[in-house]
């Protein structure tokens, strides 16, 4: 028979007008029942609950749903579909990880981002040579300053 939207709401904590933007965004699916209300699975709970976990962790939209896609959208998914997709979301959150740290570590120093204002950016950015690489934070983003 499958779940309500009021009751995929409930159990997720969040509001029935945001489960149906989800539904709209294509981030999870449902069939109507002869009346014509919207009926979930009950791994749909999983799905909603994954969204809400990931918009926390600053993923956008668009990275939520690649990563769903990977799912069937009619059925319920396998063990081994949320295996596959915790391997590929994982490389995600590692990365994210990182760049949180470099972001801790080297925000009260040189980040690249050509404003010189810091004694040590003018050691690490003599003359905003990190510009030659690109626009933006250039040493936050990966690069590494020339000694």
């Amino acid at each position: 028979m499958g779940l309500s939207i009021g009751k995929i709401a409930a159990r997720t904590g969040i509001s029935v007008p945001a489960i149906r933007f989800y539904e709209e965004k294509g981030l999870i699916f449902s069939e109507r029942n002869s009346g014509g209300q919207r009926v979930f699975l009950n791994s749909d709970i999983r799905r909603v609950s994954f969204i809400i976990i990931a918009q926390k962790l600053g993923f956008s939209l668009a990275e939520i749903k690649a990563q769903l896609a990977g799912l069937p959208n009619d059925l319920t998914p396998s063990k081994s579909d949320w295996e596959k997709i915790s391997r590929e979301f994982r490389v995600h959150i590692d990365n994210k990880i990182q760049g949180l740290t470099d972001l801790r570590d080297k925000l009260s120093g040189c980040i690249g981002c050509g404003c010189l204002s810091l004694e040590v950016c003018e050691l690490y950015n003599t003359g905003d040579k990190a510009a030659a690489k690109g626009t933006g934070p250039r040493y936050l983003m990966g690069d590494r300053p020339a000694r």
